[in-house]
């Protein structure tokens, strides 16, 4: 496999300076800059912003986030310590409302915080900087055995449709959606991707094109309202996306369009895969109408990408959520680290948490 994209660190840990380093996607792709983020607010900034983004990037710069947060603590006990922590906890979780791994990684920090209350301040910190580390290990160790068993579904010289990013930029490393497409890349299976542009903050354009490239997969950006043309002329056979939050019913919140690409995939017979890393399958959740769908900035529809607007700006209304919910009856399967979910989802994705458990995670 070309090692080049593999080179691109998305969020690296540099204890030794206090910082959280990542590189600002929003550059991409004409700038590769890593920016080194030392204080709470930029780190949150870079969140909300999506300099860092793709939830399993979130949450590992989350987990990174709150060990430097609470690093410098001058706390003698653990009461004290424990509040510093939930303060930053609490601002760090107000950066993206949707993203479940966001939680889910500031949770698996405050429990190693919690099991380690009987030792010095001095060793919790170390326990967290040891568990914030192993929140990056693990997505790399989950991805790997999600992109098994996606391509387990796939046959050479398959026309694959993603949308968003959901590559290596979006994780510690090799994607979730682009997991299978880099196995297959290496082992010579001679896929052909189309990429949807994914508007409004084209992640797919900048960022997705961008990585596979750089792997010497055969690539082609399309706009997003070329998906059921190419899906029409027989150039698709599966598609593969990522998620933010998957409810227990199956119902999957991703980048806005998503649901789109959903219902075409079910109109033309096309398998329509969700890579769902169980850190993002929210079993408290029961549908999709449950999932909070942030509001963004109406500028990136008319303005973000233009030297000037796009549209009038004044008299005309602007709507611009973040994410949309594909229902769980467009999905024919949701691929975990554990296996693949099929429908019923209230059924298949508790059989996936009970191999997670028998597993010992």
């Amino acid at each position: 496999m070309d090692k080049k994209v593999f080179e691109l660190e998305t969020v690296v840990l540099d204890d030794a300076n206090n910082a959280v380093v990542i590189i600002d996607q929003t550059l991409l792709p004409n700038e590769v800059k890593y920016l080194h983020l030392t204080e709470q607010a930029d780190i949150w900034e870079a969140i909300y912003e999506l300099r860092v983004r793709g939830a399993p990037a979130i949450g590992i710069t989350a987990g990174y986030g709150v060990y430097l947060g609470v690093k410098g603590s001058q706390a003698n006990d653990f009461a004290a310590f424990a509040a510093e922590f939930g303060a930053v906890k609490k601002y760090l979780a107000s950066a993206r409302p949707t993203a479940v791994n966001l939680f889910w990684a500031l949770d698996k920090m405050e429990a190693c915080l919690q099991a380690n209350q009987d030792k010095s301040v001095a060793e919790i910190k170390e326990a967290l900087r040891v568990q914030s580390e192993e929140i990056k290990a693990e997505d790399i160790r989950t991805n790997l055995a999600i992109g098994e068993y996606g391509l387990s579904l796939l046959q050479p010289d398959t026309g694959i449709l993603t949308h968003c990013n959901a590559g290596t930029l979006a994780t510690g490393k090799y994607g979730t959606a682009t997991a299978p497409i880099y196995l297959g890349q290496e082992r010579g299976y001679n896929f052909k991707v189309f990429a949807d542009e994914t508007r409004p903050l084209l992640q797919g354009a900048r960022l997705t094109t961008f990585e596979l490239a750089q792997a010497g997969v055969d690539v082609t950006l399309i706009c997003d309202n070329m998906a059921s043309t190419v899906m029409r002329n027989g150039w698709v056979q599966a598609v593969f996306v990522g998620c933010d939050r998957v409810a227990a019913n199956g119902d999957t919140a991703n980048k806005i369009g998503t649901s789109g690409v959903a219902i075409l995939a079910h109109t033309y017979g096309i398998p329509f895969y969700v890579c769902a890393p169980t850190s993002t399958i929210d079993m408290n959740t029961a549908t999709g109408w449950d999932i909070h769908i942030e509001q963004r900035n109406p500028e990136e529809v008319y303005k973000k990408w233009y030297t000037q607007p796009m549209a009038p700006e004044t008299g005309v209304k602007f709507f611009n959520p973040a994410f949309d919910v594909s229902d769980a009856r467009f999905i024919t399967g949701i691929i975990t680290e554990f296996g693949i979910a099929r429908p019923p989802f209230t059924q298949s994705l508790k059989e996936i948490f009970k191999k997670k458990a028998e597993a010992g995670y």
